[in-house]
């Protein structure tokens, strides 16, 4: 129980800033410099906030960025990539979700002409990128889940019966998945837990059901992590129907903010956030190091902040992307940039 508080208690304080590399002078690197950054999709409310910081993060610095504007399709993505090409860009970037598996051939042609490829916020931290990426802006999915983990085991005074609900078909799902399993092993060798794993596709269709299905098989279960937690609103009405509420709870991970105003509502007992606002100045960060040979980063340095019912109201009403985790990266870019 005390590992578990320990780990707990170190995702509650205000974050603070701690500087992924040393300080560059990034005005004078990136001068005439230009990115391209092509998101997963701009119809997906996390991406467009993403962009947005990543613009911002850029203007203050002073490069030409530009989010390639796209609606999930492939032909989108690729006519992106041969963009950035014909107009001289020095990056594309794949954000958001964007798997560059997908776009192999595309990729190598845009290396070929002399672009650098980099990912934000895809690969778990444990994860290598393909030889097609030259830098990766990586995320603490296994520590979210390490995270999860103990607070679902703390919350049920060290007894978890865990239903875990996963997408495999979304890559850092699958590490992110097997944290939580192995720090509830760590922490309770005895305690049960299973898995649902339900495509991103078929969130709409089976995470409901599925849901329902383990409830009923096993009332005994007394957790639900679903790890992305806009799934959250198919496990809510699985609790309904299986007259669940309140006996079963649920705690998930990213900071949407319909979710978050759902940990305000009770519905959702625990939301791990992350600024998007932070992710975006990270990621530029990362960008930027790759242009002006500077070592890549070991992960965004964006830290992963509890919300609950003892301060969900720091995330605004209703709830938002960037409120509750105070402004401590802008400062702490600035001066790692030299731009003050």
């Amino acid at each position: 129980m005390t590992d578990a508080q320990t780990i707990i208690e170190a995702h509650r304080a205000m974050p603070v800033f701690d500087a992924p590399g040393e300080p560059f002078d990034a005005k004078a690197c990136m001068a005439d410099k230009k990115v391209l950054s092509i998101p997963i999709s701009m119809t997906i409310p996390f991406n467009v906030e993403l962009q947005k910081a990543m613009a911002s993060a850029a203007a203050e610095v002073g490069f030409t960025y530009t989010t390639w504007d796209n609606q999930l399709r492939l032909d989108q993505w690729i006519q992106g990539i041969s963009q950035a090409i014909s107009q001289d860009y020095d990056v594309v970037d794949l954000a958001g979700g964007l798997n560059p598996e997908v776009l192999g051939p595309q990729l190598s042609e845009a290396r070929t002409a002399g672009l650098k490829i980099s990912t934000t916020h895809f690969y778990d931290v444990t994860q290598p990128a393909v030889e097609s990426v030259d830098y990766s802006g990586k995320v603490d999915f296994t520590g979210a889940g390490k995270l999860l983990a103990a607070w679902a085991y703390a919350q049920t005074e060290g007894k978890p019966n865990v239903l875990i609900i996963g997408s495999s078909d979304v890559l850092p799902s699958i590490p992110f998945v097997k944290s939580i399993q192995d720090q509830l092993a760590a922490l309770c060798p005895d305690c049960k837990q299973k898995h649902l794993d339900v495509p991103v596709s078929e969130w709409a269709t089976k995470i409901q059901s599925g849901t329902q299905s383990a409830l009923l098989a096993d009332p005994s279960i007394n957790y639900i992590l679903p790890i992305y937690d806009s799934m959250s609103q198919f496990v809510v009405p699985a609790l309904r129907i299986t007259g669940s509420e309140g006996a079963v709870r649920v705690a998930s991970f990213n900071g949407t903010p319909f979710v978050l105003d759902m940990v305000r509502d009770g519905q959702v007992e625990m939301d791990i956030g992350e600024s998007l606002g932070w992710a975006g100045y990270a990621a530029i960060d990362n960008i930027m190091r790759m242009l002006c040979g500077k070592p890549e980063v070991a992960k965004l340095n964006v830290p992963l902040l509890v919300f609950d019912e003892d301060n969900i109201e720091t995330a605004g009403v209703p709830a938002n992307f960037d409120d509750g985790y105070g402004d401590a990266h802008l400062e702490g870019f600035r001066k790692l940039w030299m731009l003050k």
